[in-house]
């Protein structure tokens, strides 16, 4: 399989959280989790002056345009192509051009390589938020998403529950 890359999609301005909301329903919907990894509207913090008072808001670092982490091939290009609000890859064409490291850099958007010491099969504790306390198997670890996926019991039942890497530690 080929390697994910970032690509850069232009909506309809005002539409970009509709979009990416769009895209994501249709990746749980076509099971497209593998191939389309990311999708994001990236935001800055910016300090706005309102009725004489500082106030800090987010605003859309690229109104009208949404960031994909995703494998191009025809089926992941035609699900984004053709969801509503899209009006295209940014590219020659219908071609899509990947960012280069370079282009990411200040998107502060980082493929950081994360050392985990706990593998598929290892039994884990979770250490904070609502499972505190509570062992499992780890049965997926998602590095894109920073999460895991462990079996609980609950109610008598192994039950998946997907949680952040921060807040697991081996058993």
């Amino acid at each position: 399989m080929s390697e994910a890359k970032w690509y850069v999609v232009h909506t309809y301005s005002g539409y970009e959280n509709k979009v990416k909301a769009n895209i994501e329903k249709t990746i749980e919907n076509r099971h497209l989790e593998d191939q389309i990894l990311e999708v994001r509207v990236p935001l800055q913090d910016v300090v706005e002056m309102r009725n004489g008072a500082a106030k800090q808001v987010q605003k859309k670092m690229f109104p009208g345009y949404v960031l994909l982490n995703m494998v191009m091939n025809d089926d992941t290009w035609y699900v984004v192509r053709n969801t509503r609000g899209v009006t295209g890859f940014v590219g020659p064409g219908s071609k899509p051009v990947p960012l280069t490291e370079e282009e990411m850099l200040p998107l502060g958007i980082k493929d950081e390589n994360i050392q985990v010491d706990f593998a598929e099969g290892d039994m884990v504790v979770v250490t904070g938020g609502a499972w505190k306390d509570t062992a499992g198997v780890v049965t997926a670890i998602n590095t894109q998403k920073q999460m895991v996926t462990i079996n609980v019991e609950l109610f008598g039942r192994e039950t998946p529950v997907e949680i952040s890497f921060a807040e697991i530690k081996k058993a």
